[in-house]
């Protein structure tokens, strides 16, 4: 009888915690051999460190027989950026097994992100490995950002995910019906407290301070840079004038020094105290071992971990504007975008606000926001989404919707319901193709 070999892909610290909670809490099934895959998936991976190289990684190694690193396995190309072709598959496939001595064992996958490389890659090149997949973050509450190919979605068995939302399911993957599966909160924590202990002392830190997290979204597209800023800079607003004198900020990793200089500048002026974290620890240590007194941030997932596993108060700052600046309206940060605008109180705002979403709402909106991100995939949710945009579409959920979206799938809340027919009238579609075609010769 063949063995079996478990590889977990991960590319954070935070996935591989999650990993690691999941093997204790006997989530996996006892295996011969367990593989550690990590892959550094950063713009330069030469600069920035992987998850094996950083602080704290020593107690996540014990639950792994061994270590390999997937970017030498196919360097020079970026393991975001790569996949082999469908006519090299069994080839790389079996350069993969010799590579990591997997000889003739029974493979089976645990991946994030299904949907990209190397996730992708990984599971097409290993074809028949049944596949676990697990939530690195909120984006898992919403729907798969690409329609997966059948041979590959139908071999995930279910999808981990922590319960940052409490009573919220997840939508990623269940188009093939996968089952979601909770980690147990409790053997997460702990796992990340042994991730503290290990990573050495945290920097000495003023006492009921405020923490702002930041999130490099230029990186993403989503901001400039200078926008950024101007984020950060109000989140540090905000915080002094609820009455912090103390204020920490820890950037992203890979986000540059420059960030660090505008809020030293603002520090100055409003007269408080600012400490720049220059080590790559994990916001959850800082949650456990400083417990500050308010956590800022934009739409980070450390926002929800700091509420839901450690009770700290939180606080969110921007997340309108981005509703809206988000392209394309798929784009996968909108759900966690949502979320955050949902959940958490504005900083910026009266702490009363009484405009908030009841809460017996959130998993309509969620459906409905995931239908019209991803119709294709999810035609079945049509009616859900008709019957909440029918019922709730007004002045606080409109936010969440583009009007030319909901125009173009003829849902409610886009044109005037006695044309809502247009959508789905092929000649009226006809029409606007030519007018548009027409407009476009004018203008040449």
């Amino acid at each position: 009888m063949s063995r079996t070999t478990q590889i977990f892909c991960v590319s954070t610290l935070y996935g591989a915690a999650t990993l690691a909670a999941a093997i204790d809490a006997d989530c996996f099934a006892e295996a011969d051999r367990r593989l550690l895959l990590v892959c550094n998936n950063s713009a330069t991976p030469e600069t920035t460190p992987s998850v094996h190289e950083m602080p704290g990684f020593g107690p996540l190694r014990d639950h792994f027989d061994d270590v390999v690193f997937y970017n030498d396995a196919i360097r020079p190309f970026h393991p975001g950026a790569w996949s082999p072709r469908a006519d090299d598959l069994p080839l790389f496939e079996r350069y993969l097994r010799k590579l990591w001595a997997l000889g003739d064992d029974r493979v089976e996958l645990a991946v994030e992100s299904l949907q990209v490389n190397p996730a992708l890659a990984l599971a097409q090149m290993f074809t028949g490995a049944p596949i676990h997949v697990y939530a690195d973050g909120l984006m898992s509450y919403g729907p798969t950002r690409n329609k997966l190919d059948p041979l590959v979605g139908t071999r995930v068995r279910r999808l981990l995910h922590l319960d940052l939302v409490p009573g919220l399911v997840p939508m990623l993957l269940t188009e093939f019906d996968v089952p979601a599966q909770v980690v147990p909160t409790q053997t997460f924590t702990k796992v990340l407290s042994s991730l503290t202990g290990a990573s050495g002392e945290l920097p000495a830190l003023p006492e009921n301070a405020a923490l702002l997290l930041g999130q490099y979204l230029s990186a993403l597209n989503i901001l400039t840079p200078a926008e950024e800023e101007e984020l950060h800079v109000r989140m540090m607003r905000g915080a002094a004038e609820r009455g912090h004198r103390s204020i920490v900020f820890k950037p992203h990793p890979t986000a540059p020094a420059r960030y660090s200089l505008a809020l030293e500048t603002e520090a100055e002026k409003l007269g408080v105290d600012l400490t720049v974290l220059d080590s790559p620890v994990l916001a959850e240590a800082l949650f456990e071992k400083t417990r500050p007194a308010l956590v800022v941030g934009c739409f980070s997932t450390a926002l929800f971990t700091a509420s839901a596993f450690y009770d700290l108060p939180v606080a969110r700052v921007g997340t309108e504007p981005l509703l809206d600046r988000l392209t394309p309206y798929q784009n996968s940060n909108r759900v966690p975008v949502t979320l955050a605008d949902v959940l958490l109180p504005d900083l910026e705002s009266p702490r009363d606000d009484t405009t908030a979403v009841p809460s017996d709402l959130l998993g309509p909106l969620i459906t409905t926001i995931g239908f019209t991100m991803q119709p294709q995939i999810y035609p079945s949710l049509r009616p859900a989404a008709e019957r909440f945009l029918a019922a709730h579409f007004g002045p606080r959920t409109q936010r969440y919707f583009k009007r030319r979206r909901l125009t173009s799938l003829g849902l409610p809340g886009g044109i005037p319901e006695r044309l809502a027919f247009l959508p789905r009238n092929s000649t009226a579609r006809r029409v606007v193709r030519r007018a548009r075609a027409l407009k476009k010769a004018v203008k040449r």
